[in-house]
């Protein structure tokens, strides 16, 4: 029997592959869940085993979005604490998140994956670090969801075991013991982890930060993580307070400090990376450290703005990042194309900070390398998987922008006709094709307001 083909015709095609090959019009042949093939004009004649066809007039087929940081429980904590700092913002909101439990995570990641599906991710990412006494299952619900909405999925384990008493900024209740951490978190890995070609889960380890961790998990974190053959993920450098913190308590910089607890390597990425030296940005180039970039997150908290073009120039890999949602509530990664060229133009590099195509590459291509995934997602190339986006350019927003790379990095968001994961197609025409998303709304809705009143009542 004949694999079951998928074919796309009469596209603009930006394969984001090591030369940017592009077509005006073209196609693009996916044979089960993997990409057969990829080129100008039409499809071979003859295929077997056809089971679609696509008409992409007036579309753009890109890879799909990777999400490469996120805090998926923070959909319930949307619109507060408005005008803080990262330290204000966290101290503020650290009481409420610390009342969580299986029921909220589990509708606040199918929110989060469904806004980000929407928009064209077709690879998510979650950082879980919160983990109250009694909760549940956070994390499995986490991985429930992703499952439920079809979506490739990156779970980082996070932890934190500093609380307020330790001189960190968590509250004591909201932290578990350094012992417990670990343990939970080489049970997440021997559980979830799957580390084929095309697998659909994969767990990294992911200590909070290090104002809310202490050196032995950091250091004991990372041992586990090349233990398990994983990958190791955290926050760094996100602000001048954290960058004072780290002196202070640590008598050196962030990048230093993590040198000296053994993170920084090939398998190892960080978020945000805003207030790096050129020591630091030379430190993460030599040992192939990534960064995830988050550039709408790093306005609302008012944290700066990252030496993204030093760092592609020095060689580091980097991603795009949502972040969580309580820090930037529209919660969507193609929105980030744009926001990273126009944030990044407002720093030394101004309108050669980056290019429409390299915003593109940090969404896709970039994102897969920091996730460890080049090998498999983030280009359009024959034996990669099926993970692909057409977006539809020839509507009001888009129509009159002829390069249709900067129409959809420079235009307003772009509807999603087509999203594929695995070969399987999770948006059609704007709407998910694997859950309700009216239902998700109301169960966020009603998951939010129950959070709120568990706050209040403290």
């Amino acid at each position: 029997m004949a694999t079951p083909r998928i074919v796309i015709e009469n596209c603009a095609i930006a394969t984001v592959d090591a030369d940017d090959t592009e077509h005006a019009s073209g196609h693009v042949v996916v044979a089960g869940n993997r990409i057969e093939s990829v080129g100008a004009g039409p499809a071979p004649a003859g295929l077997e085993g056809v089971v679609r066809r696509v008409d992409g007039t007036g579309h753009l087929a890109t890879p799909g979005l990777v999400n490469t940081h996120h805090h998926f429980y923070q959909w319930l904590t949307r619109g507060l604490a408005q005008d803080a700092n990262l330290f204000d913002w966290l101290v503020a909101l650290y009481p409420t998140w610390a009342r969580i439990d299986e029921e909220m995570v589990h509708a606040a990641a199918q929110g989060s994956l469904a806004m980000m599906a929407r928009g064209g991710v077709t690879t998510a990412m979650d950082h879980h670090y919160v983990f109250p006494r009694g909760a549940g299952d956070l994390l499995g619900a986490e991985v429930r969801a992703a499952a439920e909405l079809g979506v490739r999925f990156t779970a980082a384990r996070g932890s934190m075991d500093r609380g307020e008493s330790d001189g960190g900024l968590p509250p004591d209740f909201a932290v578990e013991t350094t012992e417990g951490a670990l343990l939970a978190t080489e049970e997440a890995v021997d559980r979830y982890h799957d580390a084929s070609f095309d697998s659909m889960l994969r767990i990294a380890v992911a200590p909070c930060s290090p104002f809310s961790i202490s050196t032995e998990l950091l250091r004991e974190g990372a041992a586990l993580a090349r233990r398990k053959g994983v990958r190791l993920h955290t926050h760094g450098s996100e602000t001048v307070e954290e960058e004072k913190f780290c002196h202070e308590l640590f008598g050196m910089g962030p990048t230093d400090y993590f040198d000296s607890t053994g993170w920084l390597g090939e398998d190892v990425w960080m978020a945000h990376c805003v207030h790096m030296n050129d020591a630091d940005i030379a430190a993460f180039a030599r040992t192939g450290t990534g960064v995830a970039h988050c550039p709408s997150s790093n306005a609302r908290l008012a944290a700066g703005i990252a030496r993204v073009p030093d760092l592609l120039a020095a060689g580091v890999p980097v991603g795009l990042g949502v972040d969580g949602t309580a820090s930037n509530e529209s919660g969507e990664l193609h929105t980030e194309l744009r926001n990273a060229l126009l944030i990044n133009r407002l720093g030394g590099h101004r309108e050669r900070a980056l290019t429409v195509r390299q915003a593109l590459r940090l969404g896709t291509y970039g994102g897969a390398q920091v996730l460890g995934r080049a090998e498999e997602i983030g280009s359009l190339e024959p034996g990669k998987l099926a993970d692909l986006v057409l977006w539809r350019l020839d509507g009001i927003g888009h129509s009159t922008i002829a390069d249709p790379v900067a129409a959809l990095v420079l235009g307003a968001a772009a509807p999603v006709t087509l999203s594929l994961v695995n070969g399987r197609a999770v948006v059609e025409d704007g709407r998910l094709t694997t859950v309700d998303e009216e239902a998700i709304a109301r169960r966020t809705r009603d998951e939010a307001r129950r959070l709120a009143r568990l706050a209040a009542a403290d």
